[in-house]
Order: C-alpha cells, then sequence, then structure tokens
C-alpha cells in the first residue's frame, strides 16, 4: 500500500503545496466576488463623480436651461453658437498663450532643477524646500502675489522704484496680465514637477553615464544623447498633466483679474463659469465645457502618442 507524500523544499525541508491545488488553482466565484467588494468603492465614486456628471453635462449641452426651469432641447443650437461667438475665441487665444507660457517655462526649470537635484545633493530637506509652494493653495498664492506684485504698495515695484527703474502694471496690462499669471503658476507647480522628473532620473543606472564617459562625453553632450531621451515616458506624464492643468486654470485669474483688463485674461474656465454661474446659461456653457473635454482628450492622445509614453531606450 503506497502514500501520498507533500513535495519537499530542498533548501528548508518543508513541505510545498502541491501543484494545482491552493495557489495554482483557476479563478472561482469567491474570488471575483472578493474582487468586487474591493473594487466597489471606487467604481461606485467613477460612476456617480465623474460617468454620470459627464453624461449630464452633454445633454445639457443640446437644451437651453438656466436651472430655474426645466431644461429645453435645442439640439446643436448652442454649438452653432459657439463657433461665432467672438468672446469664445478669444478665451481660446488667451488660453492657448497661457499653456505655451507654462508648459514652456515650467518644464524647462523642473528639468534643470531635477538634473541639479540629482548630481549636487539628494538631501531631502532640499526636496521638501523645494516642494513648499506646492503644498500652499493656488487662492492663498494667488493673492500672495497679488499683493507683492501691487503697482502702487506692492513690495516688487517698490524695489523697483528704489533702483530707478519704472512701476509695472503686471496684473492690470493687456500685455502683462496673462505672464504675471503663467509666473505665479510655474513659481507654484515647478517644485511638484521637478520632483517627477527627479523621480525619472532615478530610473536611469549610473553605468550608462560611466560608458559615456569612458568614450569621452561631456556632460552637456550626456544630458541631450542620454538623460532626455531616457526620461520620455516621465516628460510624456509631466507634459499631459501640465496641458490639461493648465487649461483649466480658474482660480489665479478670478482670484487676480477677474478676465480683465478688458478680455486680456478671460481664460476658457473663467469664462464658462462665468456663462453658467453669472449668467444662467447652463447649457451653452455645458457645449464649451464639452468642446474643451474633446480638445484636451485629444491633445493628450497625440502627446502620448508622439512621446510614446510607457516605452524606454533602456529596455
Amino acid at each position: 500500500m503506497s502514500t501520498a507524500t507533500a513535495p519537499v523544499d530542498s533548501a528548508t525541508g518543508a513541505a510545498t503545496p502541491p501543484v494545482g491545488k491552493g495557489t495554482n488553482r483557476p479563478p472561482g466565484k469567491s474570488d471575483l466576488s472578493m474582487a468586487l467588494v474591493f473594487i466597489a468603492p471606487a467604481l461606485f465614486g467613477f460612476l456617480v463623480f465623474y460617468l454620470y456628471p459627464t453624461i449630464r453635462g452633454i445633454y445639457f449641452s443640446l437644451t437651453r436651461y438656466n436651472i430655474l426651469g426645466r431644461p429645453r432641447f435645442i439640439g446643436i443650437d448652442n454649438y452653432t453658437r459657439l463657433f461665432g461667438d467672438a468672446l469664445f475665441w478669444n478665451a481660446m487665444k488667451v488660453t492657448l498663450e497661457y499653456v505655451a507660457l507654462n508648459i514652456l517655462f515650467q518644464t524647462i526649470l523642473a528639468v534643470g532643477i531635477g538634473v541639479l537635484m540629482q548630481r549636487l545633493t539628494k538631501n531631502t530637506a532640499v526636496r521638501a524646500v523645494i516642494l513648499l509652494p506646492f503644498l500652499i493653495s493656488n487662492v492663498i498664492a494667488a493673492l500672495v502675489w497679488f499683493l507683492m506684485l501691487d503697482f502702487q504698495v506692492g513690495i516688487v515695484n517698490e524695489i523697483l522704484a528704489n533702483i530707478g527703474l519704472d512701476r509695472i502694471t503686471f496684473f492690470g496690462g493687456d500685455a502683462t496680465a496673462i505672464p504675471t499669471i503663467a509666473a505665479v503658476n510655474v513659481w507654484r507647480h515647478m517644485g511638484y514637477t521637478a520632483l517627477l522628473i527627479f523621480a525619472g532620473l532615478q530610473t536611469i543606472p549610473d553605468y550608462v553615464y560611466e560608458a559615456a564617459a569612458v568614450d569621452g562625453s561631456t556632460e552637456w553632450r550626456s544630458f541631450w544623447r542620454i538623460t532626455l531621451p531616457l526620461l520620455r515616458p516621465i516628460l510624456a506624464l509631466v507634459l499631459v498633466i501640465t496641458v490639461t492643468g493648465s487649461f483649466q486654470i480658474f482660480d489665479t485669474v478670478n482670484v487676480t483679474t477677474r478676465g480683465g483688463p478688458g478680455n486680456a485674461s478671460r481664460v476658457i474656465q473663467y469664462y464658462i463659469v462665468q456663462k453658467g454661474f453669472t449668467e444662467g446659461q447652463f447649457g451653452y456653457a455645458s457645449a464649451i465645457s464639452f468642446v474643451l473635454f474633446v480638445i484636451l482628450a485629444i491633445v493628450a492622445l497625440v502627446q502620448l502618442r508622439l512621446l510614446r509614453a510607457g516605452e524606454s531606450d533602456l529596455a
């Protein structure tokens, strides 16, 4: 009479579970139920706070709705009106100007800070100081810079006057309003972006730079030929986050300029809120929001495609 014995681990001498039982068994109904329990909170949040409002907003974009009455279906009239709305196109132009300035300066400065942290110091205290502006709320940061850059009593203009230079209407000038708003947001988000890039730099192995140094490559040449190409996946992530966040700029504008002077800083998000909550045109505001959603989706897809996010030259 023979008896079945469990396999024994040669290193520890302990019995191991037989193959086909326990760890390698196919998933059953109990596993599916347990998985549904774990994903239920996230699924509920997605359905209630993302999918339902999106579908509801698309429906409102096809109606005339002022929140005091029932929505009246009008087809694509809101979209037809939108393409002939000069203020909408001005808001889109102003937003694109802001997005270009924000992305250009934020990305360049963040890459520079990330590389300097990688090469000079990895001190945790330095990273905390760099991240500090990001921990301040947008409203507080905008209010502080609004007071510092005030034409009459702001400390920056006081310094300019004391050294013999003309005062500058930072938030009050047609040509300076958007660059000033962009500078405030670059200051606030630059540290967070730099830390993302710093994390990407940690994934590049040292032997790559050592091999380049043996071949006589300079620091500058290694940066262009090694660092930037190997940072492509994290740069794709940074650009998608920055672009989508930049298109949604609102609080800084609302605190500092309220879209002025004239329409010089009336960005698209401010225009949507103005149409919806100030003028009560929720249907038209929903149509603008849906167009903005489509633009952001296309921009994100094009960025991910062009930068081949997820692919690394190290693979």
